[in-house]
């Protein structure tokens, strides 16, 4: 597993993360410039292996939070990670010992990077999705009960912050974040979910950094072979589809990216179509659901097998879809109920895709 991030690790975790992302978590290449010019002012950022993390130590998440359409227009200004953990630690009367990525999914794998070497901790090799999800409560980190979003604080590009102590519930946690991000433009820095070691050991989907950069470099050493099939291969997943996008229907809505595209077979025969609310939710092959969540649907290019987000989307583009087994955390009867299809509401069943499960222990294979 990964023992820091250097300034060569940038470019395969910006692609691996933007796979996992599912569609959402920002623009990874937005996101590789800034931690790249933070990497280059500070020095490599720590990581910490998850299982070796104190049971004392107290620990903060933190992602953006918002709509990933924005982020490509919106830049920060570069430090309101930072400043929102920075608040939190203030409410809570404690210095935290280390940073958690709130989800893998594009640019919101590299903040707590940025945030983390900008304050002098380190970054666990952990998150609270294996991927990414549109709401806060949709989280491992919150699906026992144990561990409550609030207090969380959030900071925007104008330096502006709330801190919000404590919610009746996740859910409501969700819609009074999403309010205050909503007013800050659609676009907000969020720390929250406090815990400690145990608490991270017993909820946290593991080496999903590692796992990430490992991703990345196998789609960069595999130019010139069927780079989606590589991919498809490291994830275990399968191939669902490729062609060509033949329409998109995009807008901010509520602080989220929704809509839906179309996508046709190279040889015309087949159409896909998927939905989407930040990140890609389901997805029907003529007509007939072949993938939902909290099962990963990735979109990749045909011929790089580089990520395309939600942000992306553009007619004509050549892509390969990629379903891919969600993580064991998501798996459960309470997380069903927080990220399985009818949560999005889509009245249909979550049918678990055979293979293997993304979050369990990687080696440290720096190579990919």
């Amino acid at each position: 597993m990964l023992k820091q991030v250097t300034v060569e690790d940038i470019h395969p975790i910006a692609i691996g993360a933007g796979i996992l992302g599912t569609g959402g978590g920002g623009n990874p290449y937005l996101g590789s410039l800034h931690l790249r010019s933070v990497l280059e002012e500070y020095g490599p950022q720590p990581v910490l292996n998850p299982r070796q993390v104190p049971d004392d130590a107290c620990l903060v998440v933190c992602g953006n939070i918002g709509a990933p359409t924005v982020s490509i227009e919106k830049i920060p200004q570069g430090r309101e990670m930072a400043e929102a953990i920075v608040q939190l630690q203030n409410h809570v009367g404690r210095k935290f010992d280390a940073v958690v990525i709130a989800e893998i999914g594009g640019a919101n794998s590299m903040q707590p990077l940025i945030a983390g070497r900008q304050l002098g901790i380190p970054t666990v090799d952990a998150d609270g999705m294996g991927r990414a999800f549109p709401e806060i409560q949709m989280s491992a980190f919150v699906f026992e009960g144990d561990i409550s979003a609030a207090p969380y604080a959030i900071v925007d590009v104008a330096h502006r912050f709330a801190l919000v102590p404590q919610a009746a519930t996740e859910k409501w946690g969700e819609r009074v974040a999403r309010n205050i991000a909503i007013s800050m433009g659609a676009r907000g820095a969020m720390a929250g979910y406090v815990m400690n070691g145990v608490q991270l050991r017993a909820t946290a989907i593991k080496y999903t950094m590692s796992l990430a950069r490992q991703l990345g470099s196998a789609v960069l050493n595999s130019q010139g072979d069927d780079v989606p099939a590589v991919v498809a291969e490291r994830l275990q997943g399968k191939i669902i589809f490729r062609g060509k996008i033949n329409d998109v229907n995009r807008r901010i809505v509520r602080g989220f990216a929704r809509g839906n595209l179309t996508c046709v077979a190279f040889d015309g025969q087949d159409k896909l179509k998927i939905a989407f609310q930040n990140e890609y939710l389901i997805a029907w092959l003529n007509g007939e659901v072949v993938a939902t969540v909290p099962d990963l649907i990735c979109m990749v290019t045909a011929e790089t097998g580089e990520p395309v987000s939600t942000e992306m989307l553009r007619y004509g583009t050549r892509v390969v879809v990629i379903a891919v087994p969600a993580p064991a955390e998501l798996c459960t009867r309470a997380a069903l109920a927080a990220v399985g299809p009818k949560a999005f509401g889509y009245d249909v069943p979550w049918r678990p895709l055979p293979g293997g499960r993304i979050g369990l222990p990687v080696t440290d294979n720096r190579d990919g």
